[in-house]
């Protein structure tokens, strides 16, 4: 254990512990009106919830990075038949939730599958390609795109476009990243780009919409303020809230959008407020320390010693850079909300463990390259 703790990446270690501890304080802060005054629990519901969520995370965090990453990639392919069978099963008798048909209900808490399908499609596509290491100057190589897709349908018929598109962009970026010969990915690309120009001119010619009404009505995402009674009331008031806190906030716990006017605060619009009760200048300080946390998993992936562990940690920083991205962009009407939670802060049992699963796959592939680099130096020392 002494090895694993010595070879952790501490600056990655203690950023995430600050996000968390962050995250879970805004939690409470953004939950307690909504869950007094519209769930009828206790104030302090979900932030105990959470708190849980967080314990049993790192509980599985600290054995997790005690396995081998070869290891999880075996397993990765009994999980995939798993999840792949569980969105089945939703699609089939499920009930929706927020419109979509994402998750299994076991009363105290959720799951989605579908949020684990993106961390174990990551350890999977690093194991694919590093078993097949011989093979990727052939068609073999584009197996984890079809795969891929399969899911990414699974998903977008729940409806859930966002996590959909978030999946999609895992697919295709560690594609990119595999060591596949440059030829074959210009191929794939280019009969890729033709299926999806003749898919979309199909559907034109058919007259039917991929998408439905309540999809299409995100899509009015411009000047939301002047729709404040319809469609845009959402993202006007986190504009607002993000106004109230000026510089320096409101303080902890006096935000006033909170009281019913944003939607779960304590999900999609926690960064609003958190500008609101904490200010500008702490939300420019959490959007610096994602900076510094991508940075540390994409410095880890390249000083990797194997193709298994770079491309586990390119996944992992695309995964989390997608969540805060659409979520941000979302929050400031650049895109449509799409009801992507934001990494470390948003509240959500699958999220935040699957968020920690990942942390750990990325702190695994440091303690391997550091463990080999240590058997390195204690053979040039016997010489």
């Amino acid at each position: 254990m002494k090895k694993i703790i010595k070879h952790l990446d501490k600056p990655l270690f203690f950023m995430t512990i600050i996000l968390f501890i962050i995250g879970l304080i805004m939690v409470f802060s953004s939950s307690n009106v909504t869950a007094y005054m519209s769930h009828a629990v206790s104030p302090y519901n979900y932030f105990i919830k959470q708190a849980i969520f967080l314990i049993s995370g790192f509980i599985i965090f600290f054995i997790m990075i005690n396995f081998n990453t070869k290891l999880y990639g075996i397993v990765s392919w009994l999980m995939l038949i798993v999840i792949g069978v569980s969105l089945v099963v939703l699609l089939i008798v499920g009930e929706a939730q927020n419109q979509a048909v994402s998750w299994f209900d076991f009363g105290f808490f959720s799951v989605q599958p579908s949020e684990f399908l993106k961390v174990i499609f990551i350890m999977w596509t690093a194991r694919f390609y590093e078993m097949n290491e011989k093979k990727l100057n052939s068609y073999i190589a584009t197996i984890p795109l079809l795969v891929g897709a399969v899911f990414a349908f699974l998903i977008a018929i729940q409806p859930d476009l966002g996590t959909a598109i978030i999946f999609s962009v895992i697919v295709v970026t560690m594609f990119l990243a595999s060591p596949t010969s440059k030829k074959i990915k210009f191929k794939t690309f280019g009969v890729g780009s033709m299926l999806i120009v003749a898919a979309f001119g199909a559907l034109i010619l058919s007259g039917k919409n991929i998408l439905q009404a309540r999809q299409l009505e995100r899509f009015d995402f411009k000047n939301p303020c002047e729709k404040l009674f319809t469609t845009g009331s959402q993202v006007c008031n986190g504009y607002i809230a993000i106004n109230n806190g000026g510089l320096t906030g409101v303080g902890l716990g006096n935000s006033t959008q909170k009281y019913l006017y944003l939607p779960e605060p304590y999900t999609d619009f926690i960064f609003a407020v958190i500008i609101e009760e904490l200010g500008l200048i702490t939300g420019i300080a959490i959007i610096f320390i994602y900076i510094l946390v991508l940075w540390r998993i994409l410095i880890i992936g390249k000083r990797s010693y194997t193709n298994r562990g770079a491309l586990i940690c390119y996944g992992v920083a695309v995964y989390i850079f997608c969540h805060i991205a659409v979520n941000l962009l979302g929050l400031f009407g650049l895109i449509p909300m799409t009801g992507v939670p934001l990494p470390f802060m948003s509240y959500g049992g699958s999220f935040t463990w699957c968020l920690i699963i990942a942390l750990a796959f990325v702190e695994r592939v440091s303690v391997e390259t550091g463990i080999r680099s240590d058997r390195k130096s204690k053979k040039r020392t016997k010489k």
